[in-house]
């Protein structure tokens, strides 16, 4: 996380000079994920608490750059959901994000007191499933390799940090010249689909074993876990390859501008001249 504060800190020198189109901004809300382990594709069902920190600077009356770290945890439960509950995989991640943003507002905030917005960059994100076992300790999953990855098919090793591509879209209204606030919705299209340690089939429990231990096999198949099961077929679907995971934030925010001016030519006239 050092190097993610160090970009905040970049991005806020680089535009110290202009501190009156500068605005500090928080947000907290949840997070959830999209996956083999959470089918739908936005849903507050298994959400968690998060929170945001970061800055924006306004390029223009509607034109933004932002630049936000954001920290949560995802998590999906196959008991929650009657079609695979009987698979029995879990996981739970922390998360952690930095983005790089431009946003578009359809008015003017200088001139109107809302307005729509939308958003879309760049960002790098980490995460690190993990899971616990019948006894209750806790074991990472990326180590494990479940699925084979390292040593089986040409599969390999997920890496725990990675880039994502941000957007999506919000409303804000202004409080007063120095004071907005908000509700935004922002969806994270991923490159993996092993935000949850599931993707593809079932390695021979033999060569798992082998090669990372019996704990690895263990928590690869946990059918047996539940009562009237029986023992998975090698090459057996274990998640499904063809989509990506996803991961995304709900929140509301809250926007200060920093330093004196009250921005830019319009917004010296102080609060919006319209309320539509």
């Amino acid at each position: 996380m050092k190097h993610f504060f160090t970009l905040l800190i970049f991005f806020s020198v680089c535009v110290k000079a202009s501190a009156q189109n500068l605005h500090l901004n928080l947000a907290v809300g949840t997070t959830n994920y999209s996956g083999d382990l959470q089918s739908a594709r936005y849903t507050f069902q298994q959400s968690h608490p998060a929170v945001a920190l970061g800055l924006s600077y306004d390029v223009s009356d509607k034109f933004s750059l932002r630049s936000q770290i954001t920290l949560g945890k995802i998590s999906g439960y196959d008991k929650f959901n009657p079609a695979t509950a009987v698979r029995n995989l879990n996981f739970t991640s922390s998360l952690s994000e930095l983005h790089i943003a431009g946003e578009y507002y359809l008015r003017d905030l200088s001139e109107h007191s809302i307005s729509p917005y939308i958003f879309g960059g760049i960002a790098v994100y980490h995460f690190n499933p993990f899971t616990k076992d019948t006894t209750g300790s806790t074991y990472f999953l990326q180590p494990l390799s479940t699925e084979g990855q390292g040593f089986f098919e040409n599969r390999k090793p997920y890496k725990l940090t990675q880039f994502a591509i941000p957007f999506g879209a919000g409303i804000k209204l202004t409080i007063s010249e120095n004071l907005r606030i908000g509700i935004e919705v922002g969806m994270r299209k991923l490159f993996t689909d092993y935000l949850d340690d599931v993707s593809t089939t079932y390695v021979d429990p033999t060569l798992l074993a082998a090669n990372r231990g019996s704990k690895a096999v263990e928590l690869a198949y946990r059918e047996n876990e539940l009562k009237n099961t029986v023992p998975y077929q090698t090459g057996e679907n274990r998640g499904g390859a063809k989509y990506k995971d996803w991961y995304y934030f709900t929140g509301i925010t809250t926007s200060i501008r920093l330093g004196s001016g009250g921005g830019r030519s319009k917004a010296n006239l102080g609060c919006p001249t319209r309320i539509n």
